[in-house]
């Protein structure tokens, strides 16, 4: 892939997030794309990228999704990204990274890496706790 090819990948889809297009996800989707994340109980088909966009937007619907910084090599595109909505009350925002991989400018394999604690204890009313707590400096 060039340059410009990652270039209207990324651009492509950070359109689809700001306009939440269903239509505009699949059409970034390999037929037999795959979508792994720790938000969802199964790997997605990029088939179903339409539906899901739609679910997400009726479970989220104030959901922003922003770019934050991109890089490449070969079919590989790594994406950073904060995602920022209001769950009771309260402003919630969280980072994580999707690593593509790309066939014919398509994603075949997509994997989300994002720490689902604070969804988790916005979800339940507990506060996050961190694993490990460090001595004061």
């Amino acid at each position: 892939m060039t340059e410009q090819d990652v270039q209207d990948f990324v651009t492509r889809f950070a359109a689809a997030w700001a306009a939440r297009d269903g239509e505009a996800f699949l059409a970034l989707w390999h037929p037999d794309g795959v979508l792994h994340s720790p938000f969802y109980d199964r790997p997605v088909a990029g088939k179903e990228l339409g539906r899901l966009n739609d679910l997400l937007r009726e479970m989220a619907p104030d959901l922003v999704w922003q770019l934050l910084d991109w890089t490449a090599r070969g079919d590989v595109v790594v994406i950073e990204w904060q995602n920022t909505r209001h769950v009771g009350g309260q402003r919630l925002d969280s980072r994580g990274v999707d690593k593509f991989r790309l066939r014919d400018g398509r994603i075949v394999e997509e994997r989300v890496y994002a720490d689902t604690a604070p969804q988790r204890a916005a979800r339940t009313g507990i506060p996050a706790e961190p694993l490990i707590r460090l001595a004061p400096v």
